[in-house]
């Protein structure tokens, strides 16, 4: 059952159609085992990225798709729905994209742009660590003037793709004043001195394996900084309103996923002599997960338009982060009581989904904080 889109040309609408042809193709026969035994699909992401999927809300000319927030979004909630990992995946590259494209020189952007966009490369957004999650000022990794450049010590914690990202787009304390000390860098993936921990034994995201970015005196020339010393935190913000609309799209399509498989079970299963659709109590928790999926999009996609007609939508990005990743916990969990036994078994996926909707509200700003957000965003408007 497929969400049902009002697409703003007919260009988007066979992008959405030729992602969705991919993503049954290409990626849906690896989801299990993947998410199963774990590992890095390489093949997933060099696919998207033959295809230009990995690229699409930046620039043509520097190998982007060129293409709005808007459509951008619901080509990742489309991959999210057949691969929760994958999506998160594409967030996460599109993410590590940003501060090179919005804040780097023209000469960055030619240097690096075309390589990051074109499928070639896969990028790392090393920003948490280990006593720095929410509290983005505390971070203690530094850059350490040396020479004309910069040597960096430290480590990041929950990193996408480390270990196997081309780039880490990385922040670094480059002076001791607070928020105000943090810099900018895109780091190789063959700096020396780069290392990488031992992948985290999730709970989910199983093809999603995250790890330590280790930096020991590891050299970054001058021209890979990105921006002004200290200026760090206003591009890792301005950063994230992007990635959490990210994960808000990857989040509605895992709701989606979830609420198509408990539909279809709810056709199919027998009892009393009828379907368990056919009761009221039963119907009513459906209706209410589509409403819950319905609305998670429409606050997404409010978010993005504000974005692609260039108005503020910080407010908004942390709403529709809060809407739908709180949506597909609760959409997910419904689908495992629509199952019943057999929704808590792995026979089904829905146990799965359920397992990866947690992480959805604790990334990209624990829903905590996106509350922080929204509120003093809100109060500031009415002051």
């Amino acid at each position: 059952m497929a969400a049902t889109r009002l697409m703003p040309s007919e260009e988007s609408q066979a992008l959405i159609e030729m992602t969705r042809e991919v993503c049954r193709k290409e990626l849906a026969p690896h989801v299990d085992a993947f998410e199963r035994e774990g590992g890095f699909p390489e093949h997933a992401f060099r696919t998207l990225g033959e295809l230009g999927l990995l690229s699409l809300p930046y620039p043509e000319e520097f190998g982007g798709g060129g293409q709005p927030y808007e459509v951008y979004l619901q080509v990742v909630e489309e991959i999210a729905t057949v691969w929760m990992s994958v999506a998160v995946g594409v967030s996460v590259h599109a993410l590590t994209c940003y501060p090179v494209a919005e804040y780097g020189t023209d000469e960055q952007r030619e240097r690096l742009l075309p390589d990051m966009l074109s499928g070639a490369w896969l990028g790392g957004y090393c920003l948490s660590e280990a006593d720095s999650g929410s509290d983005v000022g505390s971070m203690a990794t530094r850059a350490d003037r040396d020479g004309d450049g910069y040597r960096l010590h430290g480590a990041k914690m929950w990193i996408s793709h480390a270990g196997h990202a081309n780039f880490y787009t990385t922040f670094a304390r480059t002076s001791d004043d607070g928020s105000h000390g943090l810099t900018c860098f895109v780091v190789p993936a063959d700096a020396p001195g780069l290392s990488f921990g031992k992948p985290e034994d999730k709970m989910g995201l199983h093809g999603d394996p995250v790890a330590q970015v280790i930096f020991d005196d590891t050299p970054v020339s001058a021209d890979r900084r990105i921006g002004a010393e200290g200026q760090g935190m206003p591009i890792a913000l301005h950063a994230l309103d992007n990635g959490r609309l990210g994960i808000a799209a990857a989040a509605t399509g895992l709701a989606q996923s979830a609420l198509n498989v408990a539909a279809a079970y709810a056709k199919e299963r027998k009892q009393f002599g009828r379907a368990i659709a056919d009761f009221q109590g039963l119907a009513f928790l459906l209706a209410d997960m589509e409403a819950a999926v319905t609305s998670a999009r429409a606050t997404y996609l409010h978010a993005a338009r504000l974005k692609d007609a260039g108005r503020p939508y910080t407010k908004e990005a942390s709403v529709a982060k809060l809407i739908a990743t709180d949506a597909a916990m609760r959409v997910t969990t419904d689908a495992v009581q629509v199952l019943g036994g057999y929704g808590y078994t792995r026979d089904f996926p829905v146990e799965r989904f359920m397992r990866e909707a947690k992480v959805t509200q604790i990334f990209e700003g624990t829903n905590q904080i996106q509350r922080l957000v929204i509120s003093r965003q809100l109060l500031r408007e009415r002051g």
